[in-house]
């Protein structure tokens, strides 16, 4: 097979001393700012691959501007190419991609307002995360020298720091055509959103969205943080895939300090790690069902998830698994007792499992209102990138634990597709990755030594550089991308730490960014009274897009 590196030098026309491979999974191209954009465009038709990440990086203190980093993923060569170029600090501008690759949009709309970085070209620049309500303009959090104390402004202060642009919804005009609210404060407990919906009659012509209302500030607290403070804070950032988020960034600080784990840590994380998906799964079978008006099997879906939430805990200690996870291991004794409960309870859900699904698929009155219902066609799923159990219902075949888990490869994992992109195919994927992840939650169940597998002392130590130290990193620098597939779909952590083992900067991404967009293109020609089961079918984060 002809080398990625290789073909890159023929697709992009860039010479040897631009590209570096620090690690075996990551391929970095250094390119001037005038090239950045083709390149960028010219990677995405070779690799056939969305955006995965794009985001700036302050490097004033060490050079003369911001660095801009763009990340595609080659599923062939199961390798990320990252695109780096640096920006003047005096003219902070590129080019933007978004035209091109719908897929940057909303990357550059928060590099804009994050950062202060203009993407000239772009034709939507409005907020993402910085509500105009409390938010000032010209503060920028991303940037090293923001000082978080000034931007504590009120309305009542707008005359000292004048807030930022009133936030402007698209219109839909035309004879009959009518806009309904909804949110952002919702009647249940899901979280906040502010959804406007167009409509012309009962059929829905359009749906924008407005998120960011659980916006903390995720990345600017990982700055200054040791590894450890770090492990537990990215373990709060989207409750439902707290082990997933722990994983991909303990990963990232496994990769840039050289940082071997054994094969048993391999194995508990993985089956923790589909625990994760088994418990959540069932949890959005229930409210697809709820979302219908089809109370029992909701119920019986919730005990279902119970029973997984309290294996949890008697496996690890915590019902939503935290506090097991480190960089370097994982603080799990998987002994015989607790190998006889996993086997036991499994199989009781195994039993729950199929009388649930009998349930669902013998009512022909919950098919009817699942099946054609917010189907979200391929070719829109791949121009907006949507990844994950999303992209998959829509024919997309990308599950990131059969591109790059060799402890999957080992049992002969596949990945899971459907191919209408509806409501209903959403539902029988999650019944298939359940039934899927009880056969796997055995297997690595089975493969585990009946032992602790204990923290590794090393989790803290300042990072030594990698044998393969790329020219593209500073010498002082340590940077890698350490990613899981969650339930939901992938979730990347971009790590850089400084010269004392600290955490410099952190980009994270989770599924639900972009996959949210693709909720407003499900629904259209649907109803309003089927927008909560479209909703629940994507099963998306706020917390997790808000960052």
């Amino acid at each position: 097979m002809i080398m990625l590196k290789d073909q890159i030098k023929d697709w992009c026309r860039i010479e040897e001393g631009q590209i570096s491979v620090p690690y075996p999974d990551e391929l970095y191209l250094r390119v001037e700012r005038k090239d950045f954009k083709q390149v960028c465009i010219a990677l995405h038709a070779k690799l056939r691959s969305s955006v995965m990440m794009l985001f700036a990086n302050d490097q004033r203190s060490k050079s003369p501007g911001f660095e801009l980093i763009c990340v595609f993923l080659s599923s062939q060569h199961r390798q990320w190419v990252l695109v780096k170029t640096l920006l003047d600090a005096n003219n902070p501008e590129f080019d933007s991609l978004a035209k091109e690759l719908y897929s940057a949009s909303l990357f550059e709309r928060q590099i804009k307002e994050m950062s202060g970085i203009h993407p000239a070209g772009n034709p939507d620049l409005r907020s993402l995360h910085l509500h105009e309500e409390v938010w000032p303009q010209g503060a920028y959090p991303m940037r090293k020298d923001f000082d978080p104390g000034s931007a504590a402004t009120t309305p009542a202060q707008a005359s000292v720091s004048p807030l930022s642009p009133a936030y402007q919804f698209l219109k839909v005009e035309g004879e009959g055509v009518f806009e309904v609210p909804v949110g952002p404060v919702h009647a249940g407990v899901i979280g906040p959103g502010h959804f406007c919906f167009s409509v012309a009659g009962e059929p829905i012509i359009n749906l924008e969205q407005r998120l960011g209302w659980t916006h903390r500030g995720a990345e600017k607290l990982f700055e200054s943080k040791t590894i450890d403070e770090a492990v537990r804070l990215s373990e709060c950032i989207s409750g439902d895939q707290s082990f997933s988020y722990s994983l991909a960034f303990t990963r990232a600080i496994e990769k840039i300090q050289g940082i071997k784990v054994t094969l048993d840590t391999e194995l508990c994380r993985a089956l923790l790690l589909e625990l994760e998906r088994m418990y959540n799964h069932v949890s959005g079978i229930s409210g697809i069902a709820l979302d219908v008006g089809f109370s029992l099997p909701a119920m019986f879906s919730q005990e279902i998830k119970e029973r997984i939430l309290r294996l949890n805990r008697s496996l690890t200690g915590h019902r939503y698994l935290k506090n097991v996870n480190f960089a370097g291991g994982i603080g799990l004794e998987l002994d015989a007792r607790k190998k006889e409960l996993l086997l036991t309870e499994l199989s009781a859900v195994e039993k729950e499992m199929l009388k649930l699904k009998s349930m669902l698929l013998s009512s022909v009155s919950f098919l009817d209102r699942v099946d054609s219902t917010g189907e979200l066609r391929k070719k829109t799923a791949q121009d907006l990138g949507v990844t994950g159990l999303a992209a998959r219902a829509s024919g997309i075949n990308l599950d990131l634990r059969g591109l790059f888990e060799l402890e999957y490869a080992k049992v002969g994992f596949k990945t899971r597709t459907q191919e209408k992109g509806d409501v209903l195919a959403r539902l029988n994927l999650r019944l298939e990755e359940f039934e899927d992840s009880l056969g796997l939650v055995r297997i690595f169940g089975e493969k585990i030594s009946n032992a602790v597998v204990g923290r590794s002392a090393t989790s803290a130590a300042v990072p030594a550089a990698p044998a393969t130290a790329s020219p593209v990193l500073s010498s002082a620098i340590r940077s890698g991308l350490g990613y899981v597939e969650s339930w939901r779909g992938p979730v990347l952590f971009w790590v850089e730490l400084d010269e004392k083992g600290k955490i410099s900067r952190c980009k994270i991404v989770d599924s639900s960014f972009k996959n949210w967009q693709a909720l407003s293109f499900a629904v259209l020609d649907n109803i309003i009274p089927d927008f909560p089961v479209c909703n629940k079918s994507f099963d998306l984060s706020y917390s997790g897009n808000d960052l």
